[in-house]
Parts: C-alpha cells; sequence; structure tokens
C-alpha cells in the first residue's frame, strides 16, 4: 500500500531578509521545489526596486514583501535596518498564520536574528524551525568592519541561539556544515549540505553581443554584491595594472551587481582614471546579466581572502561555470572546491598577480575553451540545482518526520531522492 508523502498538507513560511523574492536565487528554486514537491509555501522578503508589490502569488507562491526603510552603512545602521526587517517579519507572519497558516519556518540569514520569530511560533504554537544557512555572520562582521566588541560578542549569540532552536539546518557547503556540527553543536542527522546550484534553464548560453566590449577586442565579466568585502578595488587595480602598465587597452570590463559600496566604487574607478575601460551597470534584469556573460572572454571573482569568503561558496562561480567561462579568482577553499579546473587561482590579495592571471587566458584561447567546457560539464554533472533539490526535500522529511531511536537521517549529506524527485542525468563521482 502507498505511502502518504510527508509534504502531503504541509505548510511552509520561508523569511529572507537579505534580498527580494524572486530576485534571491537560491530562494526562489528552494521554493519552487518545495512547492512542486507538494508543499504550499509562503515568503516574507524586503521590498526591492523591481519588487515592490507588498503581495503578490508567483507559481501558487505567496509573497509578502515588507518596506526597507534604510539600507545600513556602518555597525549601528545594520542593528537598525535589521530591528525594522524583524518588526514586519513578525507582523508579516501573523498575517501570513492567519491567511494561509504554517506548520515550519525557514529561516535565511543573514542575519542571525530570525530565531526569535521562530522561538516564539515554537514554543507557543509547535511549529518547526529549519535555518538555511547562507552567510557566516561572525565572519562576515569581522570582514564588513574590521574588528570585534559587543556587536560581534552579540552576532556570535545570536548564531549560537539560531542553531539551538533550530530543528533542522542546511548549509550551502561542507564548510558550513563543519560550523554548525562544531560552533553550533547540532547532532550530524540534522545538519545537510544543500548547495546553491544554478540552473540551467535560467542560465541558457547564447551568442555573444559585441557592442558590450566597446570596440575593443576582449571582455573581462563580473557579476556580483558591491560590498566591503566583494574586493572590487583588487579588480579596480587589476584593471589599471592591464590598461596603465601592461599598455592593454584592447580589454574591457563589464561589472553587473548593485550594493551599498556601488557608488563608491563608481567614484574609486573615476580617480583612477578607468572609466572608459570599466563600466558598472548597477543591478540588471536577467536578459542583461546573460548577454554580458555570455559575451565575456573572462570572467572573474575576486572576493578577499578573509575567513568569511574562505569558507563561503559564491554563487557568481557556478553560473560562470554554467555558461562555459573560465574564471580567475583568489586562492580560496571553497573557491577552489566549486570551480577546480575551470579558474586560475591568483595569490591572495595579489591584485598584480590576478591582472597577470587575466592577461593569462585571454592570450590563449584554447585554454579558455578547455576551461569553459570543463566548468559546464562539471555543473552538469554534479553542481546543477536538479542535484540539491533532492537534498532540499530530504531535510524537510527529516523536519516533519519524528526520527527513530537512535537516529535517523545517515550523517553523509549524500541522500537519497525522496518520492522519486531525482535527476535525469546520471551522476558522476559524488562531491567529498
Amino acid at each position: 500500500m502507498p505511502t502518504t508523502p510527508v509534504s502531503a498538507g504541509k505548510r511552509v513560511l520561508i523569511i529572507v531578509q537579505n534580498l527580494p523574492v524572486p530576485f534571491d536565487r537560491r530562494v526562489w528554486q528552494e521554493a519552487t521545489a518545495l512547492r512542486a514537491h507538494g508543499y504550499e509555501v509562503a515568503v516574507i522578503c524586503p521590498a526591492a526596486r523591481g519588487y515592490t508589490a507588498r503581495y503578490e502569488c508567483l507559481q501558487g507562491i505567496h509573497i509578502y514583501r515588507h518596506p526597507l526603510p534604510l539600507e545600513a552603512r556602518g555597525a549601528w545602521g545594520y542593528v537598525l535596518e535589521y530591528a525594522s526587517s524583524l518588526f514586519w517579519e513578525l507582523l508579516l507572519s501573523l498575517k501570513v498564520l492567519r491567511r494561509h497558516g504554517f506548520d515550519a519556518i525557514h529561516a535565511c540569514n543573514p542575519p542571525d536574528n530570525i530565531f526569535l520569530i521562530g522561538a516564539l511560533f515554537k514554543l507557543f504554537a509547535g511549529k518547526r524551525f529549519l535555518f538555511d544557512h547562507h552567510d557566516i555572520n561572525p565572519e562576515l562582521y569581522e570582514a564588513k568592519f574590521g574588528r570585534r566588541g559587543f556587536l560581534y560578542r552579540l552576532v556570535r549569540l545570536s548564531e549560537r541561539l539560531t542553531f539551538l532552536v533550530a530543528d533542522i539546518s542546511i548549509a550551502t557547503n561542507e564548510s558550513y556544515r563543519r560550523i554548525a556540527l562544531e560552533r553550533g553543536r547540532m547532532p550530524p542527522q540534522k545538519v545537510f549540505v544543500v548547495r546553491s546550484g544554478p540552473s540551467l534553464e535560467r542560465l541558457r548560453i547564447l551568442p555573444p553581443v559585441p557592442r558590450l566590449k566597446r570596440g575593443r577586442r576582449f571582455l573581462v565579466g563580473y557579476v556580483g554584491v558591491m560590498g566591503a568585502q566583494e574586493g572590487i578595488p583588487y579588480l579596480l587595480e587589476a584593471a589599471r595594472h592591464i590598461v596603465r602598465d601592461l599598455g592593454r587597452e584592447d580589454v574591457q570590463f563589464v561589472l553587473v551587481g548593485g550594493g551599498p559600496a556601488l557608488a563608491e566604487m563608481r567614484r574609486l574607478n573615476s580617480q583612477m582614471r578607468l572609466d572608459p575601460y570599466v563600466e558598472f551597470l548597477g543591478r540588471v534584469p536577467d536578459c542583461t546579466l546573460l548577454e554580458v556573460l555570455n559575451t565575456a572572454d573572462v570572467c572573474v571573482n575576486c572576493d578577499e581572502v578573509n575567513p568569511m569568503n574562505d569558507k563561503s561558496t559564491m554563487n557568481k562561480i557556478m553560473e560562470y561555470m554554467a555558461l562555459a567561462k573560465p574564471i580567475v579568482q583568489f586562492e580560496l577553499t571553497e573557491g577552489r572546491f566549486s570551480a577546480r579546473e575551470a579558474s586560475l587561482y591568483a595569490r591572495p590579495n595579489d591584485a598584480r598577480d590576478f591582472a597577470d592571471r587575466i592577461v593569462e587566458l585571454l592570450e590563449d584561447p584554447e585554454r579558455r575553451e578547455r576551461m569553459g567546457r570543463f566548468g559546464r560539464h562539471r555543473v552538469e554533472r554534479q553542481l546543477a540545482w536538479e542535484y540539491e533539490a533532492p537534498k532540499l526535500l530530504a531535510a524537510y522529511e527529516a523536519l516533519f518526520v519524528k526520527a527513530p531511536a537512535g537516529g535517523g537521517s545517515p550523517a553523509s549529506t549524500e541522500v537519497g531522492f525522496p518520492h522519486g524527485y531525482g535527476p535525469r542525468r546520471p551522476r558522476s563521482s559524488p562531491e567529498s
């Protein structure tokens, strides 16, 4: 006799403070995967340019957006922003509870304060709480502000309490999983790795758009948030070295992405007299993003080497790989794990070596093609979202099904595919 799927009738509330949905690709992929598997899904997120509707229903997913009165600058600015967001998240969660109901809260950091809402509903309404660990916030705090102190200790406490409240935690990579086990003290069977695999349906390989090169021979592409820890000054210094010191006026740089440091980076670019060679597009629609990346001869990840970035998996890396682009990045543990032979690795935080690696690739089209092919193949066979969605569903199986005595889910992050939900292509050797 067939068993009833654990998803039958289950309702999930996803709360994300960092980005609007569906712009936040990881959260939207998770929401649609859950919806496709029978869960009822609602999302609370901030409003932003292009995502201003306070409520809309997309693909059967209820999206509630709250105002974000300020984009924080400075540590205390973040405190005010997060406090405001927490107020709206609580208010909207009560609205979702009344209108749709929910059985579990899926909390996406940063920040690590959504556990307060999770604990409230867990204590008084018996709801389950799943923590989706996007960023390691103690390391992020140090990367942004370069110091410790009272607020740093508060961030560490918030992280610890988040893991304490969580019934299940999902990590974006093995480095984050170790943090959940060691700093978070979570049992191994309650921590699942769900990587931010790219969607091959969204990231389509298309013909290049020559006008983006502004008449130059090569284009170097970057996509990402313009923030304090993203290392954009290293990229600008590398561009200055290529253009001014090496006399390479045949290279155009195009940077895609918004963020709190965008205006500052544009000013720095002008001060370095790079405006003719470096273009900041800001936040753009997917169609423009795809045009830039498909036109790029080399894609770069200039995240500086620090404890935060060394342990983090950057979405941009796998997006570059999905589009068969060779990559240059600094030597980072998780960056190397993701890209492997699809990337060249510059010395940590050395802008000139970064520039030399870019030029090395520009001068070797056969190597670029070989690296791009390797990256695309790795995504197709191991890293695409279709391989990660089953792991998300397995985490939800563990969330809603009480484990038997002695432990339920295996400690391994390689899990089966719940109820036949799995990849269409055979998988090659598992990640380690």
